[in-house]
């Protein structure tokens, strides 16, 4: 009985189920409702894959229908590429939408600026049209295409190696290679005539200039950098802009990826490595953005000049650390470092340091949020393994009329191991050291008292920052740093403004107005 029971239920259920017409659906009637009327892919560079940009497609009606034609406007000669609820193509039939429902079309694209007409970029765009005739509607697709310069290492057609260069040789004497090239004497001159993409490393030659114009962008793919190796010299030319949101006359170094969500995003690139032996490296009115460390540099040339003269210039998202100094000699004005996942300045291994007018801010939320180091880290020793350590002398660290501060309580440390040389100096300078637990009381390196290590300093009072969050550190008028920085001065700040000849401002920002 129990068994024919089971019988009759499941053809009670098999009968009603034919009767039901859920997967039958009538053809659309021109009645689809988008997300947007143009979908917008942004910006990228010839050759390079977009990410991939979505928008959805409603039924807003209680019932069942069927698209007839899904097809991109160019047919299959698009650079689009379309992916329709899962199926990937660029022309597809009958795709169906619930009652009440929607489903997702992904787009993506790779396009060849040199089969256009334009030189530098261009416009391309093309629709995706849902259905035919009088029923047909569309959403337009549009992307802006970059021309650029492409450096890459080179691929040996037999082995299919790419190129490496040698960095140098472990502790069992195995070469240590990363992926890069040398760069040729005609590739030494970066312009502005176009944007430069790097893949890899490009490496200047021993007793070679890099000279970067005014204006210059310099994308790096992921893993990619500049070097400087033995005897190289890396110029960079930026000058002051008239517009602070284009920055047209600043040269910019950030990755490859152009989407604004991508925009701020740490660690999308290496670093500019200036090497041990390199020498005369200038840097002026620069951006330097999003990469693992801005500046690495490693060690000094012997000489009394700074190996690296650093101006009117910006460090932002380095996953690691903004300017990387061991054994450095830096001269560093108006220059500003901020949001860096360990350490934003690090004067390690001793050097010589001297800063004037700098903002050193560190506001990241990079991981969990909660940094273990502070803004400036100065050491004259650096751990190698775990039983050796290499010290130096900490020649000189001299910081005068600048603001180091962040959000956390202790924003300057010092790291000092004993029988080497340790002198530092702090001039009208604003900086954040709560040392609520008293971790460092009595800790001669940090009294703040001794006016021969410290003068006219600033303790936990706030600088003013406009959204230091965003890397918009210009101070207010209520600012603790305006007025305060030493005189006399002249020139200008990091905007081109021209400083206060009797009352200037400490930090790379003369004081404006705004809502702080």
């Amino acid at each position: 009985m129990r068994y024919l029971s089971t019988l009759f239920l499941l053809a009670v259920l098999v009968l009603w189920s034919s009767c039901r017409n859920d997967f039958e659906s009538n053809p659309s009637t021109g009645n689809l409702k988008f997300s947007t009327d143009t979908l917008f892919l942004d910006t990228i560079f010839t050759n390079i894959g977009s990410s991939t940009y979505s928008f959805k497609v409603y039924n807003h009606t209680s019932d069942d229908f069927t698209i007839p034609a899904i097809a991109l406007e160019r047919g299959e000669s698009s650079n689009y590429r379309l992916n329709v609820d899962g199926i990937p193509g660029k022309s597809f039939e009958n795709i169906q939408v619930l009652a009440k429902d929607s489903i997702f079309v992904f787009v993506e694209t790779t396009t060849d600026i040199t089969n256009q007409t334009a030189d530098v970029e261009f416009l391309y765009t093309d629709r995706v049209l849902f259905d035919t005739g009088g029923n047909q509607q569309d959403v337009d697709l549009v992307t802006l295409i970059k021309d650029a310069v492409f450096l890459f290492p080179s691929r040996d057609a037999m082995t299919g190696e790419t190129e490496t260069l040698l960095l140098g040789l472990d502790s069992e004497n195995n070469e240590i290679r990363i992926e890069g090239f040398f760069l040729e004497d005609d590739q030494l001159n970066f312009t502005n005539e176009k944007p430069y993409v790097i893949y890899g490393y490009a490496a200047i030659p021993s007793g070679k200039t890099l000279t970067i114009d005014a204006g210059a962008r310099i994308h790096f793919h992921a893993n990619s950098g500049i070097i400087a190796s033995n005897g190289a010299t890396l110029i960079v030319n930026g000058e002051l802009s008239t517009d602070p949101e284009l920055l047209e006359n600043e040269v910019i170094f950030e990755s490859d990826r152009l989407e604004p969500g991508f925009s701020d995003i740490p660690g999308q690139w290496g670093t500019i490595w200036l090497t041990a032996g390199s020498t005369g490296h200038s840097i002026n009115h620069t951006t330097i953005k999003n990469a693992t460390v801005g500046v690495l540099m490693d060690s000094n040339d012997g000489g009394t000049d700074p190996t690296l003269t650093i101006k009117n210039t910006q460090i932002y998202n380095s996953s690691n650390v903004g300017l990387l100094a061991r054994t450095g000699n830096v001269l560093g004005e108006n220059l500003v470092i901020n949001n860096a996942g360990q350490v934003s300045l690090n004067c390690s291994l001793g050097g010589t340091y001297n800063f004037n007018h700098c903002t050193f801010a560190n506001y990241s939320s990079i991981g969990t949020g909660f940094r273990e180091l502070p803004t400036v880290l100065i050491d004259n020793n650096l751990r190698v393994n775990q039983t050796d350590v290499v010290v130096a002398d900490l020649l000189e660290a001299n910081f005068t009329n600048s603001i180091i501060y962040g959000n956390q309580d202790l924003e300057l440390i010092f790291s000092k191991i004993d029988g080497t040389a340790f002198n530092y100096n702090f001039k009208n300078c604003l900086i954040r050291f709560n040392d609520f637990g008293d971790q460092f009381a009595g800790n001669p390196l940090y009294d703040f008292t001794n006016t021969a290590l410290y003068e006219n300093i600033i303790l936990n009072e706030e600088p003013g920052f406009k959204t230091p969050s965003e890397n918009m550190l210009n101070i207010g008028e209520n600012s603790a740093a305006n007025g305060k920085a030493s005189t006399p001065t002249s020139g200008t700040d990091i905007l081109g403004t021209l400083r206060n000849t009797t009352a200037p401002d400490i930090g790379a920002y003369e004081s404006t107005t705004f809502e702080e």
